[in-house]
């Protein structure tokens, strides 16, 4: 056998596992979770019957989703000990190291932390789906020298998170295209941060410290991160007269323009478009409708130049951008919706567990003797 044929840098192309979670469909373009359309999905329900979904099997029944709800809104609050952690950090840390510390110390305040049970593990990824939002919110308003929000109990997850980052109530178009946003978040197959949760739920590492790492692998500009470096870009660029140039002249310089490609889709990202019509929809009634232009030229230029599609994270950088929200939170956005989906890939890992060790090939020196140290040099 020829190993290093059967070598895939970066494991592309292949099969670490199974799962029903969800399918990235690159014929039809589609990305569907436990068989419905992530689009479909945006267009009709809450993120809450998404994370349902997720880590349930089958779309709420009304009665289950009150029940959900009632879950959720019941477990936003944070331990105050995390809440002065939080205080305490350094004003200069990035809100995804914050979040990564507050997931971590999360697990010392609950009770069933080290029950590796399916109920145990069910109820723990509610409470993190719950209390995420809220550590991003309350480590960011501390770091900014602002008191916490406390959670509202009667909005939901989108108009909640973004009401305890502002401290009032969002308008419903700004609650309803989060709410899209975290949906095309929620879960995309065996990406990085997500076979990371796996590899260590398979060692029967506890969910937290799943999640948690989960959390250090989105941090990544090459992951989760890219949506903030595409922002950052976009801002560089200012202006759509000037947005064709600068694109030239960044691939003269063999620069990555952040927030394009993807090594599952070929033909473009199938979120893409649901994300851009919210983008426009906020437009309309938001003032940095630039934005749309801007990014616009960029993506042209991209394809005329590169033959290549922006992925969710483009879009979704100017979405956020239009609706106020500070660079630094857009990762952990994402993770206040993944966190579904990674404990959803928990929970699966360890219904037909087996430990994730992969074989490598050596490409060091062959044996050497020992050479005795006073012989050496």
């Amino acid at each position: 056998m020829n190993n290093e044929a059967a070598y895939s840098p970066g494991l592309e192309g292949v099969i670490a596992g199974e799962s029903t979670i969800s399918r990235i469909d690159v014929e039809r373009n589609r990305l569907s979770l436990r068989g419905y359309d992530a689009v479909e999905l945006t267009e009709s329900v809450a993120y809450e019957e998404v994370a349902y979904l997720l880590l349930h099997g089958e779309l709420p029944t009304p009665a289950q989703l009150e029940t959900f709800n009632a879950l959720l809104r019941a477990e936003r609050d944070l331990p105050e000990a995390v809440i002065d952690l939080l205080r305490q950090a350094p004003s200069t840390v990035h809100p995804m190291a914050l979040l990564q510390t507050a997931v971590s110390a999360l697990a010392l305040h609950d009770e069933e932390a080290h029950q590796g049970d399916r109920q145990a593990n069910l109820r723990k990824a509610t409470r993190l789906v719950a209390k995420i939002p809220t550590a991003i919110t309350t480590g960011y308003r501390l770091s900014q020298g602002q008191e916490p929000v406390a959670p509202h109990p009667d909005l939901d997850q989108a108009a909640n998170t973004l009401y305890m980052l502002r401290g009032k109530q969002p308008a419903p178009y700004e609650a309803q295209a989060l709410n899209g946003s975290l949906i095309l978040y929620s879960e995309h197959g065996y990406n990085a941060s997500t076979f990371t949760a796996r590899v260590i739920a398979s060692t029967l590492g506890e969910l937290y410290a799943a999640v948690s790492g989960a959390v250090g692998a989105l941090a990544g500009p090459l992951h989760g991160g890219a949506n903030e470096k595409a922002m950052e870009m976009l801002l560089e660029v200012k202006d759509a007269s000037r947005a064709r140039q600068w694109v030239l002249d960044a691939l003269a310089k063999k620069e990555k323009i952040m927030g394009f490609g993807h090594r599952e889709y070929k033909n473009g990202d199938s979120r893409v478009p649901p994300i851009k019509a919210i983008a426009q929809q906020v437009a309309e009634t938001a003032e940095g409708g630039k934005w749309l232009e801007v990014g616009q030229v960029v993506e042209d230029t991209m394809m005329e130049e590169k033959n290549i599609f922006p992925n969710l994270d483009f879009p979704c950088a100017y979405l956020y951008y239009m609706l106020g929200i500070p660079i630094p939170l857009y990762t952990p956005l994402f993770v206040s919706s993944r966190v579904a989906g990674w404990a959803a890939h928990v929970i699966e890992q360890l219904d037909n567990n087996r430990l994730i060790r992969p074989g490598h090939i050596y490409t060091g020196p062959e044996y050497r003797p020992v050479v005795p140290l006073d012989e050496r040099g």
